[in-house]
């Protein structure tokens, strides 16, 4: 009969290592709750990082594993005691070959897998750029409506002048269809006394009328004089208001202006248009001097026999003089055209009372 096998003394214990301990009599297995819960426990995957416990908690766990370690101690020893007095070869009898190494008790301390799994940060070199644009862009805010008018759709025309409005549209002048009355007007009556008062020397003249051309004056008269012992020349038809405001103007512009310049009087003014039925130059629009409202000026004679020519370069005293009557001129008359305009006036000044709108004036 085979004696027990006892134990040596000269033979120390070994710590449990990860492989089974084989022994030589029946396997008796100690109850070990705790190697029962690690194998089932379920082992997390191995594509999932096991965060890192934090510093409270690692302390904690390491604290709880030494106590286990210290209570379990006892136990193993008293197990591989009694391994080592089993009989050999009865171990592979009752427990088939495990496919996989028992664990250590080591894993009893890691922390289980979370349920959910956390998204692991992004390394520096992946990170999204602070200033990367949006997917889409802003819509940039809306004015509120009303606060600002919106723009017209087209630019207003400006209103056209009275006298020229019809002409330019192709239609005839509404003066051209002026016909004398059977009575002369009060207003014609009236012009005509203030003339005498002025010593300015008329005669009444016939009608002038062309419907085919559209030349027109109702009540012409023809100067001899424009004021006492101021001559004009021959031929001078004008309607009676033009020939009102050229002897105001003789008597209170240019008589004064020739006294002072050249301390001579003023003899006479040499006319160069006066009635003239026809467009004006180029074609188109008729010209004041159709309806014998507009006066050119070629010269002035003065009592002591000079005579000041208008052109484009005139002596110095003279050219003082003539730009003194061009400038004065405007305002009493609407229109005052001379030398520099253009090439049809370069000889001589053109007055005219032109009707323009808000009664303003067209100097150059």
């Amino acid at each position: 009969m085979e004696q027990p096998l006892t134990l040596r003394a000269d033979r120390p214990l070994r710590p449990r290592s990860r492989h089974r301990v084989k022994s030589h009599g029946k396997r008796q297995i100690a109850p070990k709750q705790t190697q029962q819960q690690s194998q089932d426990q379920p082992t997390s995957p191995a594509d999932v990082p096991v965060p890192e416990p934090r510093p409270t908690e690692a302390r904690k766990a390491d604290a709880a594993t030494m106590e286990e370690r210290n209570a379990a101690g006892p136990k193993n020893a008293g197990a591989s005691a009694r391994f080592d007095q089993e009989k050999p070869g009865q171990e592979n009898e009752g427990r088939p070959e495990p496919s996989t190494p028992e664990p250590s008790t080591d894993m009893e301390s890691e922390p289980e897998a979370p349920a959910q799994v956390p998204i692991p940060t992004l390394r520096p070199d992946m990170a999204e750029p602070e200033g990367k644009p949006p997917a889409v862009a802003p819509t940039p805010p809306q004015k509120p409506a009303g606060l600002e008018p919106e723009p017209p759709a087209a630019v207003p025309k400006p209103p056209e002048k009275p006298a020229q409005a019809n002409q330019e549209e192709g239609l005839p002048d509404p003066r051209s269809a002026e016909l004398p009355a059977d009575k002369m007007p009060e207003e014609e009556v009236a012009c005509r006394d203030r003339l005498k008062a002025l010593g300015v020397e008329f005669e009444e003249h016939k009608a002038e009328h062309d419907a085919l051309i559209g030349c027109s004056i109702p009540y012409p008269v023809v100067l001899k004089t424009l004021g006492k012992s101021i001559g004009i020349g021959s031929g001078t038809e004008l309607n009676c208001q033009m020939a009102e405001a050229a002897a105001r103007f003789a008597a209170d512009v240019i008589r004064p202006a020739v006294k002072a310049e050249f301390g001579a009087d003023l003899k006479s003014i040499n006319q160069a248009s006066a009635f003239v039925c026809r467009p004006r130059h180029g074609g188109g629009k008729l010209s004041e001097h159709a309806f014998g409202n507009a006066l050119d000026i070629a010269s002035f004679t003065l009592s002591d026999g000079k005579k000041i020519e208008v052109g484009p370069a005139p002596p110095e005293k003279d050219g003082k003089f003539l730009n003194m009557i061009r400038k004065a001129a405007c305002g009493p008359f609407k229109t005052v055209l001379g030398p520099g305009s253009d090439a049809d006036h370069a000889l001589h000044f053109h007055l005219d009372l032109e009707p323009r709108r808000h009664g303003g004036t067209f100097c150059q």
